[in-house]
């Protein structure tokens, strides 16, 4: 008897394995900030209140990361970067970032303004910052996170929500949550998300 078939000769489809590949997308890829996210690299209660200050502020925080090489170096290009054009994306939200080779891999350190910093270059005052770091040959992956990043605060609840998660770990489970959410088939019928630059 060929292998497979039945005794009255029909052929069965084997059952499927359960395996990595047969996961969700949204399952997949939920995890795209959520690794790159850690309690010790997010403040939710920034102290500076002017953009370069606030920056520095933040920046620090990936001081020691195991993927940034040269951390001096990083935050030199960073405000190289920020002097180019605005990371502010509307929605009290910037994204400073910087595409550099003083990462070994995309990082990420987050910081969270009850007061509002002031971005004087762009006259808007942000509360909610995202700096990134990105190797300057992994623009495919750099540009994955910011889409899903403005994908995500575009909507003021979502906004609204990581502003109150009370915790940093409750800020990392709010993130992950709403960048599930977003790839959900449902998220398909939403509009783009805001711009922002593609310059490095």
């Amino acid at each position: 008897m060929v292998a497979g078939a039945s005794e009255t000769g029909v052929l069965r489809t084997p059952t499927a394995q359960p395996t990595q590949e047969l996961l969700s997308t949204s399952t997949l890829m939920a995890a795209i900030l959520a690794h790159l996210l850690d309690p010790a690299r997010i403040a939710l209660n920034v102290q500076s209140t002017r953009r370069t200050a606030a920056l520095c502020e933040i920046a620090h925080l990936l001081d020691g990361h195991p993927d940034v090489t040269d951390f001096q170096g990083f935050y030199r290009d960073l405000l190289a970067r920020e002097d180019l054009d605005t990371t502010c994306l509307g929605n009290d939200v910037a994204i400073p970032h910087a595409r550099t080779e003083h990462v070994a891999k995309i990082v990420l350190a987050v910081g969270r303004s009850d007061q509002g910093v002031l971005f004087d270059h762009d006259r808007q005052t942000v509360r909610l910052i995202f700096v990134l770091g990105t190797p300057t040959a992994a623009a495919g992956e750099y540009l994955q996170v910011v889409g899903m990043l403005c994908r995500i605060i575009k909507d003021p609840a979502n906004l609204g929500a990581l502003m109150q998660a009370p915790t940093a770990a409750a800020f990392i489970q709010t993130l992950t949550d709403l960048e599930a959410r977003v790839r959900a088939p449902a998220a398909g019928l939403c509009g783009p998300g805001p711009a922002i630059s593609g310059r490095g």
